[in-house]
């Protein structure tokens, strides 16, 4: 493995879990709340952004749009089951959220849920540490590198790791310090 190959590994589990703290509710409206939230459409589990157009008329509305009046139901009882807490209101056409202000204790809760997503994408940062280690102790038992490269290149994907993982506590503490934020 390339360090080149493992920093845009690295990279991606960056965005994957800037993308997850992205769906946690901070008290304001946004359309990313629902990024993760999939209806039942005819048989199959559909994204609902492919169903919808979302929109935030204010800051404390999200307003669902379905282009399938048919589907109104169906994106209802999908937004009720999930995680988000949220009671939707339709009108027959449009599906409405309202976002309550949050509690101290339910911002407590979300900041957990924050660093145990951080904790996820640390974790497969070091999965993929793992796995470029291994194949750098794997080209060295080849002959295909000296001891002295391969110890090197263990450092350098260590470095690398420790940017990346250093990263993230970064996201994390924005993004808990934005969900304490009143």
């Amino acid at each position: 493995m390339q360090l080149n190959e493992l920093r845009d590994n690295m990279k991606k589990t960056i965005d994957a879990t800037q993308r997850s703290f992205n769906s946690l509710r901070t008290g304001r409206a946004s359309a990313a709340l629902l990024d993760r939230i999939t209806v039942e459409y005819y048989g199959a589990d559909t994204p609902l952004k492919s169903l919808a157009s979302i929109t935030t008329p204010d800051s404390s509305t999200i307003m669902i749009q379905p282009f399938d009046k048919g589907s109104v139901s169906d994106i209802e009882r999908a937004i009720s089951m999930s995680d988000l807490g949220l009671t939707p209101n339709n009108d027959g056409t449009i599906v409405r959220l309202n976002i309550p202000p949050l509690t101290k204790e339910r911002r407590k809760e979300l900041v957990k849920t924050a660093s145990k997503l951080a904790e996820e994408g640390k974790v497969a940062i070091r999965n993929i540490r793992r796995d470029a280690i291994d194949d750098v102790r794997k080209q060295e038992k080849n002959s295909d590198i000296s001891e002295d490269e391969s110890r090197d290149l263990q450092d350098d994907v260590q470095k690398i790791t420790d940017e990346f993982t250093s990263k993230i506590d970064e996201l994390l503490k924005v993004k808990e310090k934005d969900i304490m934020t009143v």
